[in-house]
């Protein structure tokens, strides 16, 4: 294992630190509990307050997008770990500021546990809490399973038009309703090269052997579709278009926005070779995109490969994504 650490134990700890020291004007933990990170600007009353959170070893998933038009907190768990329903808890009483908080995260067991028990805690305490849990895999349930499916980066279309729409000053509801519509829109599939090392660990996550592949993959390496021999780029981006436009029905005349996502160790450069063929097959279709993003949005380590998310948009969805947003790790204007 080939790491610039410290003390694995410590990783965690550590990389917060980091963060909170280089953005101190936009970041800032609560109680001296660096795991609970909220947004340090004054905040705006009577805004829906949005948390999310989950394990670490993602960024900038998940605390990356805490910040001015985006997230207000985001509690921080261990390697691939859940946050404490009681980070989870003590965010949510930081960030409401009297219409209620909204708890946006993936769908993974241990986060559901947390998060439905920090609801109930905070029910107690008369906050008022409601919940989107995003299922964007199209690889890990099939049709008709949907809320089965984990969340993955379609987490990033679901943070940005929720919290944009709760800038504008919508209700409690109102935000929870357009978070589970875009949910229920967006779609994503992965492909993985090769496994990660979590530093405690000091093993790699799965084996994968010289020249294979993986679509399907999860973000922690869940199983995908089986294994396969290493693909070229077009042909692994037909693959996983084919699969996701299967699942959405699109049709000529529709608009979408795209995300290619590098999971950690796949140069911005791959990413743009796997764009150009999303953008050709998209246009063969007569499909147009709005507002692509290329970059890395929910990585996993060092983990290498990619994944391809699709949101169809109607005209209130690219309003709101289109939003201004700054964040440590996004900035749009």
């Amino acid at each position: 294992m080939k790491k610039i650490i410290n003390e694995p134990e410590k990783f965690v700890d550590q990389m917060l630190e980091g963060i909170l020291a280089a953005y101190p004007q936009q970041l800032k933990c609560l109680n001296d509990d660096l795991r609970c990170i909220v947004d340090a600007r004054p905040r705006k009353a009577n805004k829906v307050g949005l948390v999310t959170g989950g394990g670490s070893g993602h960024l900038p998933l998940f605390l990356g997008y805490v910040g001015e038009g985006m997230l207000d907190g985001c509690a921080v768990g261990d390697i691939f770990a859940s946050p404490s329903a009681n980070q989870i808890l003590e965010i949510t009483r930081d960030i409401n500021t009297g219409a209620g908080v909204l708890y946006v995260y993936g769908n993974y067991s241990g986060d559901r546990m947390n998060f439905d028990m920090a609801r109930e805690m905070a029910e107690m305490e008369d906050i008022a809490v409601e919940q989107v849990i995003v299922t964007d895999d199209v690889a890990s349930a099939p049709r008709g399973q949907e809320e089965k499916r984990r969340g993955v980066a379609g987490l990033f279309f679901v943070y940005k038009i929720a919290s944009a729409y709760a800038q504008k000053g919508a209700t409690l509801k109102e935000v929870k309703d357009l978070a589970q519509k875009v949910n229920s829109k967006v779609r994503t599939m992965g492909v993985g090269l090769s496994p990660c090392i979590i530093p405690e660990a000091g093993k790699p996550t799965f084996q994968m052997e010289e020249g294979q592949m993986e679509i399907g993959i999860g973000i922690h390496g869940e199983a995908g579709m089986g294994k396969d021999k290493l693909k070229s780029a077009d042909k692994i981006t037909e693959s996983m278009m084919e699969a996701i436009l299967d699942d959405l029905n699109l049709n000529s005349g529709h608009q979408v926005s795209v995300l290619v996502n590098g999971l950690g160790a796949t140069p911005r450069e791959e990413l743009y070779v796997v764009y150009r063929k999303v953008f050709s097959i998209l246009k063969d279709k007569n499909i147009t995109v709005f507002n692509p993003y290329i970059d890395e949005f929910a990585t996993s380590l060092e983990m290498a490969g990619m994944s391809i998310t699709l949101l169809p948009l109607d005209q209130q969805l690219k309003e709101l994504l289109a939003a201004p947003a700054e964040t440590p790790f996004f900035k749009q204007f």
